[in-house]
């Protein structure tokens, strides 16, 4: 028995073969439950329509995947952009942690839905306000996150760094920040998911183009198959995105692996 849990939680095999059984699992599921309760194709659509749907039109799909990931990479690269240094300020000045804290706080709290209609009026139906949503939406985890981790650092690697005669900014960039990088990569990993998210909010705030707006005129003219093929697009993408900054993490921090 230990044997075989030791082969499901360390094996290579068993990282991407058990993902696998679970999708199908739960695509058998969903098609049983269809089954089962004769549910109605504008309800509830298939998986076998929903994958019919997207080979009707592929090319149309993809362009608006396209799209989506565009803005999400955009916004989630502003978000890291702008985060980060926000983060790194925060953790080097108590008063600016001051200052800035209950902004920070008050921007998450403002339900996102609620601005996106803004966002449009302000910048227009282009691609700027769905990546300014997108960022609004992935911003702050990766300030916490960040913040969180510079301040994690054991107060004796502080001391012994400060006993060779290091500078404070040797101590905050050679120690602090890199003691930070496994909880930035977190907080990176949760704002990615979130970037997708936001960009779909600002695509049916306005838009023409996009996945977010492929649902939302779906549910418009009740063509249901074509929502949740859509859906499944932005499943796809957030999944390929989240393991690529897995992927990126254990290529830069094999020594946070290690540690685990």
């Amino acid at each position: 028995m230990n044997g075989r849990r030791s082969w499901l939680t360390t094996s290579r095999t068993s990282a991407i073969l058990l993902p696998v059984v679970g999708v199908v699992i739960t695509i058998a599921l969903w098609w049983l439950v269809i089954l089962a309760f004769d549910i109605k194709q504008f309800l509830l659509p298939t998986p076998y329509d929903v994958l019919q749907k997207f080979l009707e039109q592929p090319g149309y799909l993809l362009q608006q995947t396209w799209v989506s990931l565009v803005e999400s990479l955009t916004g989630f690269g502003l978000a890291i952009v702008v985060g980060i240094p926000i983060a790194l300020l925060i953790v080097r000045s108590a008063i600016l942690e001051r200052l800035v804290y209950p902004l920070l706080l008050a921007v998450n709290a403002i339900p996102k839905i609620a601005i996106a209609p803004l966002l449009v009026v302000w910048m227009g139906f282009g691609q700027l306000p769905k990546t300014a949503m997108a960022l609004l939406v992935c911003f702050f985890p990766i300030v916490i996150s960040t913040a969180q981790g510079m301040k994690s650092t054991p107060a004796e690697l502080v001391e012994l760094l400060r006993s060779l005669n290091a500078s404070r900014t040797q101590e905050f960039f050679k120690l602090r920040l890199t003691y930070a990088l496994p909880q930035i990569f977190t907080g990176l990993k949760v704002a990615i998911s979130l970037a997708v998210i936001g960009a779909v909010i600002g695509e049916f705030a306005g838009s023409t183009e996009g996945l977010g707006y492929v649902i939302w005129n779906s549910g418009a003219s009740a063509d249901t198959p074509l929502a949740f093929a859509a859906i499944g697009l932005l499943s796809i993408m957030s999944i390929v995105l989240f393991y690529l900054l897995v992927l990126l993490e254990h290529l830069l921090l094999p020594w946070a692996e290690e540690t685990r």
